[in-house]
């Protein structure tokens, strides 16, 4: 009997890769028509425009190569299932890979081995049925059969994953994509253990004993559960998965990646717009992030009139921000208002500016580096990019305002800040301080020392609304402070928020201000300084003062 198999098998497989190549060549004449930037589903390269990430992925191809078993643990919407699809693109010739997804995953289809078992058989079935080019009627019945079954556990399931990687010719891969929603249930946890005792027999029993490499994909760090974090759970402080391996690859893109897919555009198109600074730009704001670099370029393709320059990309990070529905986005409240500790770290970091240290073993700097909230900028963290960092900083002004029955629109009110198109900086920090100087003179030192640099945000934000961006630009190669950076019709303001500490770091300030001055190429800017010492004399008006060659309006609040 086996004989007979593994006859039909190796028929079966000459036929299998001859049916392959044509429905591959079938498949690029299909989709032989205009492409478009894609980020919403997995990208195809036949009808999307995408970075090149062919060294990318060599990383997980030569892990499987290896035999490894392993996790791609990324954020949401940052390449996972479009890495699995290459994965199985690029290595079905060598191997057997066999893709599935645990997204429709029902609660019940996990409430006893036996429900798992058949969940699990019904997936690898599916996986044969449904995708042209893998089809295989052997496969397909194997797995279906198993599904007759009435009662089964995981030795069950262990001898059948056994039969079946010895019956096949090829070595067989595993994609597992969205993991997530099992990562809190025990009978997954079971079925991760039993891989791992089959991934160590390996060496007793053979290579085909099991799946050569088994590949999870999700936003949690399977390793890691304790990090599967919900106020009605407990932690899971162990893992069964403590086999995978680990590896280094930075699945964001660079300006030049960014680059190759905007040439693969440019070469169907013919505007001959500045592909390099673009690049820049698009990572300016983006940091590589993969969805935001994506959709970025669909703004300006299909709703900016093709505005391949800077201020296109400025307007689409502008319609991206406006976008309530944008996933992503909208992650990012749910994520802070779920949990606290999280709220507070970033609300530290994107508003005061205070400086962490780049600690994965933290576990809340841990959860905002998973989320890619944060990154490593010289072993200090950062926010990831300036798009999440405008979120963080509208989420929480729309915060202080609801708290504090706020209107966000009051700093506008009989006010014209804008004068033949350009912003008043001088008018805007001058009222700035009126308001705060009356608002705020009862105040204690705490409340405007955690708050100073939110009000001013919750000030100028309405004014720069829907023209104007602002951000905190880090500096931590030169002493670890931040400036705001306010773009407004093409010109540049920038704004230094200090702490009064005395007349040293006021000097310190206004040198630090002056250097950055110099290193954007500016004669202009701004310096607010939070006082709360009684005895000391505050100036009554903002003051213009000429230093170290530069012109610095100083108002002390």
């Amino acid at each position: 009997m086996t004989l007979v198999v593994t006859k039909t098998k190796k028929i079966f497989f000459c036929v299998h890769k001859i049916n392959r190549l044509y429905l591959q060549m079938k498949e690029k004449a299909r989709f032989n028509m205009a492409k478009e930037f894609n980020t919403s589903v997995t990208c195809d390269p036949n009808i999307h425009y995408m970075v090149d990430v062919t060294n990318k992925m060599k990383v997980f191809e030569n892990l499987i190569d290896k035999k490894k078993y392993f996790c791609i643990t990324r954020a949401r919407q940052f390449g996972k299932t479009s890495a699995l699809k290459w994965i199985y693109n690029n290595l079905n010739d060598r191997y057997l890979v066999v893709s599935i997804s645990f997204e429709d995953t029902e609660d019940n289809d996990w409430l006893s081995t036996t429900t798992f078992y058949k969940t699990f058989c019904e997936y690898m079935a599916e996986a044969f049925k449904n995708d042209d080019l893998t089809i295989d009627i052997v496969a397909e019945k194997f797995w279906n059969d198993a599904q007759k079954i009435d009662e089964a556990d995981m030795k069950d399931l262990s001898i059948r994953i056994t039969e079946f990687c010895k019956m096949e010719t090829q070595k067989v891969v595993l994609l597992i994509d969205e993991v997530d929603k099992s990562l809190n249930n025990q009978l997954f946890l079971n079925f991760l253990s039993m891989l791992r005792k089959k991934y160590i027999d390996r060496d007793k029993y053979g290579d085909n004993s099991t799946f050569w490499s088994v590949v999870l994909a999700g936003v949690y760090d399977v390793k890691n559960l304790k990090l599967k974090i919900r106020p009605e759970d407990q932690h899971q402080f162990n893992s069964p998965w403590n086999v995978a391996a680990d590896y280094d690859l930075d699945m964001t893109f660079n300006p030049q990646e960014i680059s190759t897919m905007l040439t693969d555009y440019e070469n169907d198109y013919h505007f001959g717009f500045d592909i390099k600074e673009i690049s820049e730009e698009i990572y300016k704001y983006t940091s590589g992030y993969p969805v935001l670099v994506s959709r970025v370029c669909k703004e300006i393709d299909e709703r900016l009139n093709k505005d391949w320059t800077k201020d296109g990309v400025q307007n689409a990070v502008k319609r991206i921000l406006k976008d309530k529905d944008f996933t992503l986005l909208d992650d990012i409240s749910k994520n802070l208002h779920r949990h606290k500790e999280l709220h507070n770290l970033m609300y530290a970091i994107s508003v005061n500016t205070v400086q962490f240290s780049y600690s994965p073993i933290d576990p809340v700097i841990k959860m905002a580096i998973m989320f890619s909230y944060i990154k490593d900028d010289n072993n200090f963290v950062t926010v990831h990019n300036l798009i999440f960092d405008e979120a963080f900083h509208s989420f929480f002004i729309e915060e202080y305002n609801r708290k504090h029955n706020q209107d966000s629109q009051e700093s506008q009110a009989n006010y014209n800040y804008i004068q033949n198109g350009d912003l008043n900086m001088e008018m805007v920090i001058g009222r700035f301080k009126e308001i705060m100087s009356d608002r705020y003179k009862d105040s204690d030192q705490k409340f405007l020392e955690y708050h100073g640099r939110l009000l001013f945000l919750c000030f100028i934000k309405p004014i720069i609304n829907g023209t104007g961006f602002c951000y905190f630009e880090p500096q931590t190669k030169n002493g670890g402070r931040m400036d705001l950076i306010v773009n407004y019709n093409h010109k540049e303001y920038v704004i230094e928020l200090k702490i009064w500490r005395g007349s040293k770091y006021e000097t310190d300030g206004k040198t630090q201000l002056a250097n950055y001055l110099k290193q954007r190429g500016l004669q202009e800017g701004y310096l607010i300084t939070f006082s709360f010492l009684k005895n000391k004399i505050v100036q009554e008006d903002p003051e213009w003062i000429e230093y170290e060659g530069k012109r610095i309006l100083e108002a002390v609040i």
